[in-house]
């Protein structure tokens, strides 16, 4: 499961901030976070304000070439099989996290799809307009490891209370 924090509506021009990642499993207790120094001299102060950081906090993150190789080793020690990319909204998600590994590693270990939480649960549901939120124990903080973990819960109670199949 992974959250993603950005200053901005698209990579490349604005920069992923923060990441977080969790593997899903009874424990949760196997995290990832990355800060990364921004790529770009674009920013929406207010889609930064949401990270909860300053631009100059941002200004003294990692290199987002070693976030991301950490991040690609961090994948390769804890999952066991083809890694899954899910979060709840892919469609922002993913794209930061497939670009920033494309550029900066020229591969993506999530290879090219996603998954989304939201339309997994309007599936098991079969209502369009609801959502999953509800499920949450973590508090959404904006904090990207809280947030990925929050929703790491939310598919958990869908696999209990559903009987989805969400492990080999």
């Amino acid at each position: 499961m992974i959250d993603v924090e950005a200053d901005g509506p698209i990579p490349g021009d604005y920069s992923m901030i923060s990441f977080g990642a969790i593997v899903v499993d009874d424990k949760l207790d196997k995290t990832f976070y990355g800060r990364l120094r921004p790529i770009s001299e674009k920013y929406v102060p207010e889609s930064l304000q949401v990270s909860g950081h300053t631009r100059e906090e941002t200004l003294g993150f990692e290199e987002p070439a070693k976030v991301m190789v950490e991040f690609k080793e961090w994948i390769n020690a804890n999952c066991m099989d083809r890694p899954i990319f899910i979060s709840d909204n892919n469609g922002f998600d993913w794209m930061f996290v497939a670009w920033y590994f494309h550029r900066f590693l020229g591969v993506n270990p999530f290879g090219h799809s996603s998954q989304n939480l939201g339309s997994l649960y309007k599936g098991l549901i079969k209502d369009t307009f609801k959502n999953f939120k509800h499920l949450r124990k973590t508090k959404h903080t904006h904090n990207p490891v809280d947030d990925a973990r929050g929703n790491a819960e939310a598919l958990l109670a869908m696999e209990k209370e559903y009987g989805i199949r969400i492990r080999r």
